[in-house]
C-alpha cells in the first residue's frame, strides 16, 4: 500500500485552531451548563415507573413530586421508538419508609398510572466516595504512564501523550455537558477506558518515531519535525484500520444494543467510549505527534540542523546532480558503478560505457 504523504506538521496551527475551538466550547458548556451527575454522585432518591399511560409528560410528574413535598425534582420519560416504556423521577435524598417518600411514591404512581414502581436512596457520602477514588485512580495512572513512556521512549514523548489525553477528556466532558447526558458510574469506567485506548494509538505513532530517528541522518539532510510527520504517515493506515475496528462494536453497543433493542443500561458506557474513541483517534494524529514535533524542534541542537538544512536548501539542495561543463570529460558524468560489480573492477571510459571497451582490451592481448 502507498504510503500517504499528509502534511501533519505543518499544518499543525490548523489543528491546533480546531482542536481550540472545541475547548472553548466544552469549557464554556461546563461553565454554563454544567455536568449532570447521576444520583450516584450527588445523592437523593430515585423512583423507577415501569408501564407508565402513553399521554404523560415530565412537568406532569414533576409537579405531582413537588406538590407532595418534594425538592430539587428531575423527571425524565424513557422512550422505545415512538412508544413511551417508562419515566424517571429523582429527588433530593429522602428517608426511606419516611411520610414524605411515601408521599411523592404515591403522587408519582397516580399521575404516571404506573403499573410498577421501584425505589432507590442513595446517601450522599457514597457518592463523595466514588469521586474521590476515581479521581485517585486517574492521578495513579497518569504518573505511571508518564514513567513508563519516559524511559521506554522520551520524557518529552509522555508530555505530549498526556497533552492529548487531557485534550480527549476535556472534550468528551464537554460534550456531555453540552448536550445534557446524565454521568453515571458507567461513565467514569468509559472515561478510564478511553485513556488507555488513547494512549495506545499514540504511542504506537511514538514507537515508529523512536525507531526512524536512528537513521536521521546527518545535519542537513532532513529536520526532526520532517521524521515525526514521515513517521506519522508509515503508521496513519494502521492507526485507521485499528480505529475502525474498534469503533465498529461500540458503535453496535450504542445503537443497536441500547438504541434500538433497549439495553439502556448500556447506553452511559457506550456513548462516552464512542466519542471517547473517535475523539482519541484525532489526537493521536493531530495533536500528539505535531506537539512532539514542537518540543524538539526547540531543542538547540534540533534548531542547528533546521538551519543545515534550510541552509542547503537556499543553495539549491544537497544531492543535486551537476551537470558537466564542455571542458569537462564525458565520463565524469556516468555515476559510479556500486563496489563489488563487474563494473567496478573495469576501467570507467567513454569507450567502455558505449560497449567497446572489452573488445580494445582483447585485441591488445
Amino acid at each position: 500500500m502507498r504510503t500517504p504523504t499528509i502534511d501533519f506538521v505543518g499544518r499543525s496551527r490548523q489543528w491546533m485552531m480546531f482542536s481550540g475551538v472545541l475547548l472553548l466550547v466544552s469549557i464554556a458548556a461546563l461553565g454554563i451548563r454544567g455536568l449532570d451527575l447521576s444520583i450516584d454522585f450527588v445523592g437523593g432518591s430515585s423512583y423507577q415507573l415501569v408501564d407508565v399511560r402513553q399521554d404523560l409528560t415530565s412537568q406532569q410528574l414533576l409537579e405531582a413530586a413537588e406538590d407532595a413535598g418534594a425538592v430539587d425534582v428531575v423527571a425524565q420519560l424513557q422512550t422505545e421508538g415512538d412508544t413511551l416504556i417508562g419515566a424517571v423521577v429523582r429527588t433530593d435524598s429522602l428517608e426511606p419508609g419516611s411520610q414524605t417518600e411515601q408521599a411523592v411514591r404515591a403522587a408519582v404512581t397516580q399521575v404516571a398510572d404506573a403499573g410498577e414502581i421501584a425505589f432507590e436512596f442513595v446517601g450522599p457520602t457514597w457518592g463523595e466516595r466514588i469521586t474521590r477514588q476515581s479521581l485517585e485512580a486517574l492521578a495513579v495512572f497518569l504518573v505511571v504512564i508518564t514513567i513508563y513512556i519516559s524511559f521506554r521512549l522520551e520524557f518529552k514523548m509522555a508530555l505530549a501523550a498526556l497533552l492529548a489525553l487531557a485534550h480527549d477528556l476535556l472534550i468528551t466532558i464537554g460534550l456531555y455537558a453540552l448536550v445534557g447526558f446524565n454521568v453515571s458510574p458507567a461513565t467514569v469506567i468509559a472515561l478510564l477506558t478511553i485513556l488507555g485506548y488513547s494512549l495506545y494509538d499514540t504511542v504506537v505513532v511514538f514507537d515508529r518515531v523512536k525507531e526512524n530517528a536512528v537513521n536521521i541522518g546527518d545535519p542537513g539532510r532532513r529536520t526532526y519535525a520532517e521524521l515525526v510527520n514521515s513517521s506519522m504517515n508509515e503508521v496513519v493506515y494502521r492507526s485507521i484500520n485499528t480505529s475502525i475496528t474498534s469503533l465498529l462494536p461500540v458503535g453496535a453497543l450504542l445503537f443497536i444494543g441500547a438504541q434500538l433493542l433497549g439495553a439502556t443500561t448500556l447506553q452511559d458506557l457506550a456513548l462516552a467510549l464512542f466519542i471517547g474513541m473517535a475523539v482519541g483517534i484525532y489526537s493521536s494524529l493531530f495533536v500528539a505527534g505535531p506537539f512532539f514535533a514542537f518540543l524538539k524542534m526547540r531543542e538547540p541542537g534540533e534548531q542547528r540542523r533546521a538551519a543545515k538544512v534550510a541552509e542547503i536548501e537556499q543553495d539549491g539542495g544537497s544531492h543535486a546532480v551537476e551537470t558537466p561543463t564542455p571542458e569537462a570529460p564525458a565520463a565524469e558524468a556516468v555515476a559510479a558503478p556500486a563496489p563489488g560489480s563487474p563494473e567496478a573492477r573495469a576501467p570507467i571510459t567513454t569507450d567502455y560505457v558505449r560497449g567497446q571497451g572489452k573488445g580494445k582490451k582483447r585485441r591488445k592481448r
